[in-house]
């Protein structure tokens, strides 16, 4: 039970702080959206950081800890759904390259910013 409360608890925070960062970008590249590219990359460089903070070293509770920030905080943080739903809204539109930037910024730069993070935490 202590595992859903951390996802419960992480998950609204993460949320809340999504918003929090989007809505100071709103507009501010045009249609763009780039709070919702900055949080995705910021999330994808955290959840590399945290996976690799806590791999290998898991107990009971930094098993929760871990679910809290990875599967709570930073899921709630950085979603996808944002982000199609953004690019469906430029794709239908009409701004096609503002939507294929977006798809191709997106998953580039957060693959890549997962890995840095991941990296980091190498022994």
């Amino acid at each position: 039970m202590i595992k859903y409360l951390a996802v419960f608890l992480g998950g609204g925070l993460g949320a809340m702080l999504r918003y929090f960062v989007t809505s100071l970008l709103v507009g501010r590249f045009g249609n763009f959206p780039i709070g919702t590219l900055i949080v995705n990359i910021f999330g994808c460089l955290a959840i590399g950081i945290v996976a690799g903070f806590f791999s290998g070293k898991l107990n009971e509770t930094s098993e929760v800890l871990r679910i809290f920030f990875a599967v709570g905080l930073l899921g709630g943080f950085s979603t996808l759904a944002s982000f199609s739903i953004e690019t469906v809204n430029l794709f239908q539109s009409g701004n096609i390259f503002s939507a294929v930037l977006n798809i191709i910024l997106t998953f580039s730069t957060g693959i890549i910013a997962c890995a840095i993070g991941l990296a980091l935490m190498k022994n």
